[in-house]
């Protein structure tokens, strides 16, 4: 297994702290491999198996703990009578029915670090979770950045380039199971993936009736990643197929593809009028592979695609994300954290002037003096146009965080 520092460098200079670590992401993004080599180096750090507890939910080996007083009764008689720090690992907590309870009780009853892992975005916005509020953090994890790709593949006989590698992470995406499986089993995998998450964390989640429909928004969402759209427009397509169905209908399914952590929106924000917009936003997917395995992998596509991995990425980077209005101009992405703004065009090419005019434009309108960036994929790129940097796609997502 590789390591991925970014995240369990995080939860280790957490430990001994008095706060439940949550480790969220959509499923099969690589938290239980994080937990597995957690466990391995508190191991490694002299710390003994006793001590260590690691419950994963997806095992029917613990079907019986899934109510919060079955749980909280199996780790009491488990850390009864023993002495020293202990660690409490709960993989897939969401399974539990008031989670909240048992690892608030658990925090104040016993001398434990509680590491739990969920693959819902709602884990911590029931009212449950006021229970714990101000004793937990957060630790967002993504599937693979190319960064981490490059590192997984390093390791293979057909290590190639930089730029033969971005292919392959444009066709597969960044799971970390496709590393584990042959290249032509790869689609079968993700597709895989697709169809549990839309069944386990969407439609049984929320009792969904109608599958059917909810497929069709999925579809459609993905075939308009990077595209600005609407409920309405979405009601628009399904009425060309003959299926109608309301606004309200439409954003309650996006929004359980959200909380399952399928997609991310991006909201609109007026540059000049410094607010955000209620409507026309943007949805891009966790994992771009999982497009290309259900839909088939298309060029035409390819602007997309490349905004949808720097949107994730920029996320990985910790940045707030909204999509840029300037007058009539848009801006493809306004990242901000804290007291830091950057604001980033994404494209395929910058070869001509008329295109590199285009992205230009509404970087230069911007009055303000944050940094501003043109991401192309040419291979050999780079340079400063009146102050906004133009960089390789490529090298942007192999600059450390």
């Amino acid at each position: 297994m590789i390591r991925r520092e970014q995240y369990s460098g995080k939860i280790k200079s957490l430990l001994g702290t008095p706060l439940i670590k949550v480790i969220t992401g959509m499923r099969r993004s690589g938290k239980s491999t994080i937990l597995e080599l957690l466990k391995d180096d508190l191991l490694k750090a002299d710390t003994r198996d006793s001590h260590i507890l690691h419950i994963n939910y997806e095992s029917l080996r613990y079907e019986s703990l899934r109510t919060y007083d079955a749980l909280y009764s199996h780790v009491s008689e488990w850390a009864e009578g023993k002495s020293g720090r202990l660690y409490i690992l709960l993989d897939e907590v969401q399974e539990v029915e008031k989670w909240e309870k048992v690892v608030s009780s658990l925090l104040v009853d016993f001398d434990c670090d509680i590491i739990v892992t969920g693959s819902n975005a709602r884990l911590l916005s029931s009212e449950l979770s006021t229970l714990i509020a101000g004793r937990y953090i957060e630790i967002k994890v993504y599937p693979l950045s190319f960064f981490e790709y490059k590192e997984f593949r390093s390791n293979k006989a057909e290590y190639g380039g930089n730029r033969d590698l971005f292919e392959e992470y444009l066709r597969f995406g960044g799971l970390p199971g496709i590393h584990e499986v042959f290249p032509d089993a790869i689609p079968e995998y993700i597709r895989g993936i697709y169809d549990t998450i839309i069944l386990r964390d969407v439609i049984i989640r929320n009792e969904i009736r109608n599958a059917d429909l909810l497929e069709r928004i999925t579809y459609f969402l993905m075939d308009n990643v990077g595209n600005i759209f609407s409920a309405k427009s979405i009601g628009d397509f399904l009425k060309s197929q003959r299926r109608s169905v309301g606004a309200e209908t439409v954003y309650n399914y996006l929004n359980m593809l959200m909380a399952a952590l399928f997609v991310h929106k991006a909201p609109r924000y007026d540059v000049k009028g410094k607010r955000h917009l209620e409507t026309l936003e943007k949805y891009y997917l966790t994992d771009h592979g999982i497009k290309n395995a259900i839909l088939g992998y298309d060029d035409r596509a390819l602007p997309g695609l490349l905004e949808n991995i720097v949107y994730v990425e920029l996320l990985r980077r910790g940045y707030r994300l909204s999509i840029g209005k300037i007058d009539n101009l848009e801006i493809d992405f306004v990242a901000e954290k804290e007291n830091e703004r950057r604001y980033f065009q994404v494209t395929t090419t910058t070869a001509d002037d008329a295109t590199l005019e285009r992205e230009l434009r509404p970087l230069m309108a911007i009055a303000d003096n944050y940094p501003k960036y043109v991401l192309s994929l040419d291979a050999l790129l780079g340079g400063n146009v009146g102050g906004i940097e133009i960089k390789s796609i490529i090298n942007f997502l192999l600059e450390a965080s």
